[in-house]
């Protein structure tokens, strides 16, 4: 739980708070939403809110608990739908950064030299 409560005070350090919350009761309720979770379901979560990636209301704004837990369940079921596939713990299913600049230089023909080199 120690890991977690640091994790939850990294968010709440990146989301403006308000001055009336008591810090101490507002960890505990998060802690309480996340209890049963697995730390890395969690941190997850918490990196999904952090990058503006999770569903949410409004982004400017720290997540309530229950927006916290669901995102973590959601996790949870994407790390086990993952593992059931077998894919790699870490490997990114995401397009890559760049796949636009790809897709333009494969159609204009840009890459066609690069393709000879690795052929030959």
């Amino acid at each position: 739980m120690q890991q977690a409560a640091k994790a939850l005070a990294a968010m709440f350090s990146c989301f403006p708070q308000s001055a009336l919350a008591d810090a101490e009761m507002q960890l505990r309720g998060y802690l309480a939403a996340v209890q049963d979770a697995e730390l890395e379901d969690v941190e997850a979560a918490i990196r999904r809110f952090i990058r503006g990636e999770a569903k949410v209301d409004n982004a400017q704004f720290c997540p309530s608990s229950a927006q916290l837990s669901i995102e973590v369940r959601e996790r949870r079921l994407m790390r086990e739908l993952t593992a059931k596939r077998g894919v790699q713990p870490g490997a990114s299913s995401s397009p890559p950064l760049r796949g636009g600049e790809v897709a333009r230089r494969s159609r204009d023909g840009e890459g066609s030299a690069l393709r000879e080199i690795k052929a030959g």
